[in-house]
This record gives C-alpha cells, sequence and structure tokens, in this order.
C-alpha cells in the first residue's frame, strides 16, 4: 500500500490520538491530477470486484462513520460508480424502527450483510450504537434491555461489552469469508462549517441541512472522545480502521479508492484455472460459433 495512504491505518495497540490527524492532509497527491487517477483506479476496482464475483468465496464489507457533512455520500457516490450494481448492495442505516429495537443492536446490520461474491457498504452501521448512543445514553433505554433499567447502568462495564459485541460480530464475519474495511472520515469542525452555511445559503443543498445538525454540532468535543474509544477498542487486523482526512474530499476519493483496491488485491484472487475438458468444451463452442451461417 502507498506510504502515504498506508499511515491512515490504525494499529492494534498503538497509541491513538484524533488530534495527531490532520483532516486537511493530502501528501504529495495533487487536485489537477485527481481525476484521472480516480478513474485509474475505479477501473482497477472494477477488474477485482468481477473477479471476486466469479470467484463467489469472498465478500467484501465497507462500512462509513462520520460526523454530519463529513462527505459520506459523495464519497461512497464517487468511489463506487465504477461497480458492476448486480455486485455491490449500500445501506443507509437510520434510526431504528420498532421491529429492530425488539432484537439486539446488531440485528439489522447482519441482515444487511453482502453475500458471497459481492460488495457491501454500509453508510452508518453498527458504530452509531456506540457512537450516538454513547453521546445520547438516553437513546439505550429504549432498546429495552434486561437490567438497563435507568442511565445509571449504562455505564464503562455497558459500554466494554457492547464492544465486545462488536468484535466477536466481526471476528465472526471475518472467519466466514468476508473482509471488513471501516472508514472514519475526518472532518475538522471548521470545515463542517463550511459546509453547513453552504446547505444554507443554496437553495439546491437546503434539504441536506438541519436544525438538529446544529444541536449536535455543540456536542463536538463528545464525538470525538466517542470515536477515539470506538476506534481503539475495534481495530483489528482482520477488522482495521482507517483514519482519512475529509476536509479535501478529491483526496478523501483517492485515499478509499487506493485502500480498497489494495484491500481486493490483499485477497489474493485466483481465477480457477480450467481443465483440459473445459477447455475442449470451449473450443466446440467456439468452433460451432464461427461455423455458424
Amino acid at each position: 500500500m502507498d506510504a502515504i495512504i498506508n499511515q491512515f491505518k490504525i494499529t492494534k495497540g498503538a497509541p491513538f490520538s484524533l488530534k495527531e490527524h490532520d483532516p486537511g492532509f493530502s501528501g504529495d497527491y495533487k487536485k489537477d491530477k485527481a481525476i484521472n487517477l480516480l478513474e485509474e483506479l475505479g477501473a482497477e476496482m472494477a477488474n477485482l470486484q468481477e473477479e471476486m464475483y466469479a470467484l463467489n468465496k469472498n465478500s467484501l464489507l465497507i462500512i462509513f462513520q462520520a460526523m454530519d457533512a463529513a462527505g459520506k455520500d459523495s464519497a461512497i457516490g464517487h468511489t463506487m460508480s465504477g461497480l458492476n450494481p448486480q455486485g455491490c448492495q449500500v445501506y443507509s442505516f437510520k434510526q431504528p424502527s420498532a421491529e429492530e429495537l425488539d432484537h439486539d443492536f446488531i440485528w439489522r446490520h447482519y441482515k444487511a450483510l453482502p453475500e458471497r461474491g459481492r460488495v457491501g457498504i454500509h453508510n452508518r452501521s453498527h458504530y452509531e450504537n456506540v457512537l450516538v448512543c454513547k453521546v445520547h445514553p438516553e437513546y439505550v433505554l429504549n432498546e429495552g434491555i434486561a437490567g438497563v433499567e435507568s442511565l445509571k447502568d449504562i455505564n464503562a462495564a455497558f459500554w466494554e461489552k457492547r464492544f465486545e459485541s462488536i468484535r466477536d460480530f466481526e471476528k465472526h464475519l471475518s472467519r466466514n469469508g468476508t473482509v471488513v474495511i471501516k472508514f472514519f472520515l475526518n472532518v475538522s469542525k471548521e470545515e463542517q462549517k463550511k459546509r453547513f452555511l453552504e446547505r444554507i445559503d443554496q437553495p439546491l443543498k437546503n434539504w441536506k441541512f438541519s436544525s438538529a445538525d446544529i444541536d449536535e454540532r455543540q456536542k463536538w468535543d463528545q464525538y470525538m472522545i466517542a470515536y477515539e474509544e470506538a476506534i481503539k477498542a475495534t481495530t483489528e487486523e482482520h477488522a482495521p480502521w482507517y483514519v482519512v482526512p475529509a476536509d479535501k474530499k478529491w483526496f478523501t476519493r483517492i485515499a478509499i479508492s487506493r485502500i480498497i483496491v489494495d484491500t481486493f488485491k490483499e485477497m489474493n484472487m485466483k481465477l480457477p484455472e480450467l481443465s483440459e475438458a473445459e477447455k475442449a468444451r470451449l473450443e466446440e463452442c467456439r468452433k460451432r460459433l464461427t461455423d455458424e451461417k
């Protein structure tokens, strides 16, 4: 993996602080070359996806988490635009329904996992349950969990058990052929403000803005703590976190694309070699086609 991009991968057990990750970083990459590079990466990604689809052995789950206005939707749209829609599934998770609240917090995400041979993209994910719920612990009370009757029951031990559930879930996926990669799009508070103002000032972007976004912005520091804790508690070699700079959208898209391409390559996919009998049948079919009048 490119050394510049590889630095975004979080290492299990190593010191980690979001303050040490620059949201505006772009390294030696240049914006004027971004379009061509993205096209090259997109074509390579499409070929690798086709190999995974043909082999039908593994699946790839890509998780996107971020603060509001970090660019998740546009990153998904640009980086995945070259993939075959037949082999790709995108889920955007909103507030859980009454049915979903009657199950454990991972249930609805398990239902949305990609089949073998396919790419699954989760725009927000089971991590909302240790991010938003950590900043708003009152939401946990809506889950009706036995033994959790009041906010005092939602303590450090509760969150550690929830992290343990996530680690077990992702380990189970890995054991069964699903490769998991997780992106935190690291936008700065200043850039978020700029993008919020654009959404307010530009009529075509008004639909993207909600006054609730401003309320959540007031809890920025709490969210940063929650993200740090979640990333440190759940980064594993089989399910790594990548903290990707998100202030420059063009660079964010390059970094995501590069990581996905390299992840595909690490899967060491090789199309099966045809037997001599199968090759002979192909030649017979070729002859019948070329002999047609």
